[in-house]
């Protein structure tokens, strides 16, 4: 069963009434953690799109290459995007219980930010109002500055990402322990542990280009320290 086809209930839900925020506290359950982090991504990813002030053809696409949306869903995606336009409750209030939802699984809330981070530079440019808006839902995310850096550094191409900063360790630190941090990363980041945690097989392969930019993190950092 499609992604789209298992958020039924939830789409129905939604349009007999009932808000999002409500919606997601009712998906608290293991099996349809999933389903909430596909709602959160894109209901998220239209608040995002408010900061900026423009939801661009670039940003549209870039939920596509996040999540398989089939021709006969795409009214289904498209009814949470704009609902999640649309209601009144603001972002942080639904970064608070999508929180609290993976609380036990930080790591989701780092897959979310990431999902998210891939649509704000969709459109090639990075908003100064979306940096504001990332940084706020990863504050709430409890993610820390230093991993929030890692992030941007990964995809907001303002300069050459520091590779230290790709891994998350301070320069200072000896090899072998910058070698124990990437190892962690490539766990973490392998197809099954993501999905172990939640995460839909369509947003797995977010972390394809995330393990391409960990290793050249770490090529880099080795071929400096050799």
């Amino acid at each position: 069963m499609s992604l789209w086809a298992r958020i039924s209930d939830a789409l129905a839900a939604l349009t007999a009434g009932e808000s999002l925020t409500d919606v997601f506290d009712k998906l608290r359950a293991p099996p349809e953690r999933s389903v909430a982090f596909a709602i959160a991504v894109i209901a998220l990813g239209a608040k995002m799109a408010k900061a900026d002030g423009q939801v661009t053809r670039d940003e549209v696409t870039a939920f596509r290459e996040v999540f398989h949306i089939a021709a006969k869903d795409e009214a289904g995606a498209a009814k949470v995007f704009n609902l999640a336009r649309q209601d009144v409750a603001g972002f942080e209030d639904y970064a608070t219980r999508i929180h609290a939802m993976f609380a036990s699984q930080p790591e989701t809330l780092t897959d979310l930010i990431e999902g998210l981070f891939h649509i704000a530079m969709a459109d090639g440019f990075y908003h100064p109002n979306e940096d504001a808006f990332l940084e706020e839902v990863a504050h709430i995310f409890d993610i820390s500055d230093l991993d929030f850096r890692a992030l941007r550094a990964r995809f907001v191409p303002d300069a050459t990402p520091d590779p230290y900063s790709v891994l998350g360790v301070d320069p200072a630190l000896d090899l072998n322990d910058i070698r124990m941090a990437w190892r962690k990363l490539v766990r973490e980041n392998h197809p099954d542990a993501m999905m172990a945690r939640g995460v839909p097989e369509e947003a797995v392969r977010l972390a394809e280009k995330r393990m391409i930019d960990i290793n050249r993190a770490w090529e880099e950092v080795l071929s400096t320290r050799s």
